[in-house]
């Protein structure tokens, strides 16, 4: 992730869980962009916010709870990170289609996943999955107990 988000840039972390992304990109944005910390849970949304509150970090990130089957999210962004949470999408074409929509034109998608709770033959299923939604690998980063993948819009890599 660090390298990739850049101050001034519009960042979805998606199933933001209590937050630990969300903070950490809030500080590499340096009070300059927007962060989007989106879950499905309240209760986690609930720990965000609580987090968020006197850290001044409060003016660039936004709360947003997905619904059941999308993100519910109607804004450009930069960069959509993913971390632990895309083997919990129930549907993954869906779900890139929207992810695809919602990123600019150069936009990024970082996805992380357990390498305990998604084999190797899955997470490649997932990249070629990533493929046909016009998806092109930009990196395949090493992270420990992980599989990842960055990508970038077809064309704009």
């Amino acid at each position: 992730m660090k390298g990739h988000i850049k101050e001034g840039m519009s960042v979805i972390d998606f199933g933001c869980g209590p937050g630990y992304f969300t903070m950490e990109i809030a500080r590499m944005l340096n009070n300059s962009g927007k962060v989007i910390a989106a879950d499905l849970q309240d209760g986690m949304l609930d720990i965000v916010r609580n987090k968020i509150n006197g850290s001044g970090f409060e003016n660039i990130i936004e709360l947003h709870k997905c619904g059941e089957d999308n993100t519910g999210i109607n804004e450009k962004a930069d960069f959509v990170f993913a971390f632990y949470v895309v083997h919990e999408v129930p549907n993954h074409d869906n779900f890139f289609n929207e992810i695809y929509s919602l990123l600019n034109a150069v936009g990024k998608f970082y996805i992380v996943e357990p390498n305990f709770h998604v084999s190797k033959s899955e997470f490649e299923e997932m990249i070629n999955k990533l493929k046909s939604f016009r998806f092109e690998i930009i990196d395949r980063p090493k992270i420990f107990f992980s599989r990842a993948v960055l990508v970038g819009k077809t064309g704009n890599v």
